[in-house]
């Protein structure tokens, strides 16, 4: 919820609408559930024993803390229509998030947050980052990365406010009694994203005086994640100077909108002394060009598809693509070829987006330097994949899925692509077969957990359909519905000796769980 960058782009009178209803609803649950954090956090300082270390923030709110916050959040954030749930897309952000950690793990901090970061449908130019680690781009701020530098100093001063905890800072100034202003900040930024008129609403509706006190904080806060998103920019081999040109562009675009930007993104200045800040140490860096990877192009195009899939949008989205045809970067005519095979594909013209698929394959091939990307790439391959799937030649995106598995072992995307091309086969008993392997791998991972359960249904195994959804909703911290799925799978039929004996195991461990839930909907009601 730091680290907002001003809107660009307005929506008609009946998109503000819409976002208004929804973001009200948004409000009623995020309000919810920060309302019982400060007991909480409270209880998880207790249970954590951690010492004192002169730091108020670790009093305030502690990390385990920080991230339940965020996960609480990111619950709702998913649930979200705009909330763009894409394989190929989440992997290139995550990766390209990895990288910049992995060149500097401190930035991680002792809590050692595991960071996870997604894109959101909006146009508007915006990134922000929440408790715990969870950092969000607005598809308009990927379109408008010019270069993969810009859109990567954008991710590192996102992961600078993260490992210096300027949130859990900012409540122990405010104390807890800034927790409902905070959701209402965190529903504004959200609210930034489509409808200025909806953020100034939530914002005056969260105790103004409050918010701005937060937003006053948090000027330092933006020049500290300056220089810490400089550092990890530098650090990773992107070129720094990705922050600079992009910093002015979005000054430049305050500049042009000043007047409709709401009052609460200006107490969030990208002041000429930042940009001097930053441009000073650029001249101290060695100048080296960094190309940008075909990945970062290819996701590009697919974001722009995926930004506005009605008729309009894709319409829209095919002239853009017309129009990259005529770059001599063949890396733009790539991805152009890639993202008029992904609009086919939405338009069910599949022929179309086979051959479309297929000129942009050859055009890689054709260059030594972009080979590699043909077995480095989920991002490419997992086109090839969908439109396979979409033909019903699944033998054929079978072995896609699993040549592409092979060489990129990490790819969950294309895991999740293998399973659906076994399922769209009929190959069930092989899908629940590779499901299993994987979630012994990845037991958090709440998708393949969902998956499973849809392999027992197929297969009639009730009990264990119901077990599987119990282990994904247990996975989002949902132990009202895990305790509800476990009660219906333990009724079941079918629910021998070893279904009983897992349900009885996992209501054991999962009841403190629930009860602890069930003491917070208590103190909400009461208002403690």
């Amino acid at each position: 919820m730091f680290g907002v960058y001003p809107a660009v782009q307005h929506h008609s009178a009946i998109a503000t609408k819409k976002n208004v209803l929804r973001l009200r609803f948004m409000q009623i649950l995020l309000a919810t559930t920060l309302c019982c954090t400060s007991s909480i956090c409270s209880e998880l300082a207790v249970a954590q024993n951690l010492p004192t270390l002169g730091d108020t923030a670790r009093e305030e709110l502690s990390p385990l803390a920080e991230r339940k916050l965020g996960e609480q959040i990111m619950n709702v954030v998913r649930r979200d229509p705009d909330y763009i749930d894409d394989g190929p897309v989440s992997e290139y952000l995550n990766r390209l998030g990895d990288k910049l950690l992995d060149a500097s793990p401190d930035a991680r901090g002792e809590q050692r947050y595991d960071f996870e970061f997604f894109a959101v449908r909006d146009p508007v130019l915006n990134a922000f980052a929440f408790p715990g680690g969870f950092i969000g781009f607005h598809s308009g701020l990927i379109l408008a990365s010019q270069s993969e530098s810009e859109l990567a100093s954008v991710m590192g001063h996102e992961i600078g406010h993260v490992a210096q905890r300027h949130i859990a800072r900012m409540l122990s100034s405010q104390k807890y009694d800034a927790l409902i202003p905070l959701a209402a900040l965190a529903l504004a930024v959200l609210a930034s994203r489509s409808s200025p008129d909806a953020a100034i609403a939530l914002a005056a509706g969260g105790q103004g005086l409050a918010i701005q006190k937060q937003l006053n904080f948090s000027r330092e806060a933006e020049r500290e994640a300056d220089r810490i998103g400089f550092q990890i920019l530098r650090d990773s081999g992107f070129d720094a100077n990705g922050m600079v040109s992009f910093f002015g562009r979005l000054q430049a675009s305050t500049r042009n909108y000043n007047d409709n930007v709401p009052a609460y993104l200006r107490s969030h200045p990208l002041t000429s002394e930042r940009i001097a800040d930053i441009q000073t140490r650029v001249l101290d860096q060695r100048y080296k060009q960094i190309p940008d990877s075909l990945d970062f192009f290819l996701m590009k195009a697919r974001i722009r598809v995926l930004q506005d899939p009605t008729i309009q949008g894709l319409l829209d989205s095919k002239l853009a693509f017309d129009l990259q045809m005529k770059s001599e970067r063949v890396e733009d005519k790539i991805a152009a070829k890639y993202g008029l095979a992904f609009i086919a594909l939405k338009q069910l013209d599949y022929l179309k987006a086979d051959s479309l698929y297929s000129d942009a394959k050859k055009q890689v091939e054709k260059n030594p330097v972009l080979q590699p990307i043909l077995t480095r790439s989920s991002v490419f391959s997992s086109l090839s994949i969908e439109i396979a799937i979409a033909e019903k030649k699944y033998d054929y995106a079978i072995r896609e899925a699993e040549k592409s598995i092979e060489q990129l072992p990490l790819s969950r995307g294309l895991v999740y692509q293998y399973v659906g091309a076994l399922l769209a086969a009929q190959k069930v008993g092989q899908a629940e077969s590779y499901l299993r392997d994987q979630l012994v791998l990845y037991r958090q991972d709440a998708k393949l957990q969902n998956l499973l359960a849809k392999v027992y249904e197929i297969q009639g195994k009730q009990a264990l359909q119901h077990i599987a959804l119990a282990e994904a909703y247990a996975i989002q911290a949902n132990w009202r519905a895990a305790m509800q799925q476990l009660n219906i799978a333990r009724l079941e039929k079918d629910a021998q000796y070893y279904e009983q004996s897992v349900i009885d195991a996992r209501e054991r461990e999962w009841s403190v769980l629930h009860k602890e839930e069930l003491v917070d909907e208590k103190r909400k009601k009461i208002g403690i």
